[in-house]
């Protein structure tokens, strides 16, 4: 008779804990994943259709100086819902690595909420910029209508708010980073507007900070990383 393969009830249990710990890490999340459900969609779209077609839609649901000045609030929403380009698999990096845990920390509508004032105020912020640009002949007045979408200041205003769940000293060398890359991003691009916007965007989010008060959740603390991959002595 072949051998029985004994199982150790440990490691069956730790097996069956991966799929629950995943689907727990989307239940708790449901509008960062349902939102990423979403690009994933409009993603696909972009590949199918004609390019003429594609430049069209993306410019009607643009955040330009022209949309916000006739039907703010339909740009507002409906360039959330693009990718600015045709790889998705990056925003399901950020989404899992940035997103979700914020969310998990903050709760769907303090999330929603964080996210959207960093979207709405960096987006008025760059077009005025912008504006001014155009105003002083910096920049060609063709930006009126320049295609401005993706959810880059959303992202980039709950990450600056997720600065307040990482531990210290580790803290100040993620805030270091991520105000010193937005920083460096306005001066080595042209035109800058959108630069500015994430800029906006990272301040915003640190200004979100009663937001964040008291929300009760683990800290992120990377040395906890590194401890679990040290070698334990035998």
């Amino acid at each position: 008779m072949p051998d029985e393969v004994v199982q150790h009830p440990a490691a069956d249990a730790h097996r069956r804990s991966w799929p629950h710990a995943i689907a727990h890490f989307v239940g708790a999340a449901p509008v960062t994943f349902i939102w990423l459900t979403v690009l994933f969609s409009t993603t696909a779209v972009q590949h199918l259709l004609p390019r003429w077609h594609l430049l069209a839609l993306l410019r009607k649901d643009s955040t330009n100086l022209h949309h916000l000045a006739s039907e703010p609030v339909r740009v507002l929403v409906t360039s959330l819902l693009w990718i600015d380009g045709f790889i998705w698999w990056p925003y399901l990096l950020v989404f899992c690595l940035v997103l979700a845990p914020a969310e998990h920390w903050l709760g769907s509508m303090r999330f929603v909420v964080a996210g959207l004032i960093a979207h709405v105020t960096a987006t008025y912020l760059s077009e005025g910029f912008l504006y001014w640009q155009i105003q002083e002949a910096s920049v060609s007045p063709r930006y009126l209508n320049a295609r401005d979408i993706g959810v880059s200041y959303f992202v980039v205003g709950v990450a600056a708010l997720l600065t307040y769940r990482v531990v210290r000293p580790w803290r100040w060398l993620y805030l270091l980073a991520i105000v010193g890359a937005a920083v460096i991003a306005v001066f080595v691009a042209h035109p800058m507007f959108t630069q500015v916007g994430h800029l906006c965007a990272v301040l915003v989010g640190l200004a979100c900070y009663p937001l964040a008060r008291r929300r009760k959740a683990r800290p992120l603390d990377p040395a906890r990383l590194v401890r679990r991959r040290r070698p334990t002595a035998a």
